[in-house]
């Protein structure tokens, strides 16, 4: 069955331009124009992936919004911003809301396409998981990828596709330092180190949250991160 995306971009011309794109590549898509249309459809049913962008209609933070409450229903879902906003400031914005990835609308069609692709294979990775590999525990840490749940001193962290690939990469080899093309290839993504960063510090958060004295990732200046435990 095919891949289901959702476009949720005010303008008409840009909207039809990549439905038209992703049905090329045997997706199927379904569009909205704004924030509400999109939120009741998804009530009834989720996509597999959602693109976003920021400004929808009269709604100048409509995208933001949107994200939140996804992020909300489905820790999972893989949710994309492309916009025209380019500011770095919209940008962490958005991957602190829990996007997956934060494009802008001068990117080219293939490498879009690739950043797409790229997401669909984490997570049917995640999904059929080598059976060795589906259980990590490390200290207080418990990972299990062929349920895609995290544990923290037995309570769920809650992460994106992403972060929990970033997580499991550092905690696969605890002592060792991870560079950031490490990690990008074990997210199997396109970040830049700006983007890297954001997702870490989002990742200590959530850790935090359950567990104020947590310092598991320790950040090794000029190289990369490691986990400690």
């Amino acid at each position: 069955m095919a891949k289901r995306i959702a476009i949720v971009e005010d303008e008409a011309a840009i909207r039809d331009n990549y439905a038209a794109a992703f049905k090329r590549e045997g997706y199927a898509v379904d569009t909205y124009d704004s924030r509400k249309p999109a939120l009741q459809a998804f009530a009834a049913r989720l996509p597999d992936l959602v693109v976003i962008d920021i400004n929808l209609r009269d709604d100048v933070e409509g995208g933001f919004e949107l994200c939140r409450e996804l992020r909300a229903r489905a820790a999972e879902l893989p949710i994309i911003f492309l916009t025209a906003r380019d500011s770095e400031f919209d940008a962490v914005s958005g991957l602190r809301l829990g996007a997956d990835d934060y494009l802008t609308k001068d990117i080219s069609l293939p490498h879009l396409m690739a950043r797409i692709a790229a997401l669909f294979r984490r997570l049917e990775a995640m999904q059929q998981p080598h059976a060795a590999e589906s259980r990590l525990t490390r200290g207080d840490l418990a990972i299990d990828t062929e349920r895609m749940t995290v544990l923290w001193q037995e309570q769920p962290v809650g992460l994106t596709l992403t972060e929990f690939w970033l997580v499991h990469a550092m905690a696969r080899y605890p002592g060792h330092v991870k560079n950031r093309q490490q990690l990008m290839d074990a997210a199997q993504a396109v970040l830049d180190d700006n983007t890297i960063t954001s997702h870490v510090k989002r990742i200590r958060r959530k850790f935090i949250a359950i567990d104020a004295g947590f310092n598991a990732i320790e950040t090794v200046y000029g190289m990369g991160y490691r986990w400690l435990q």
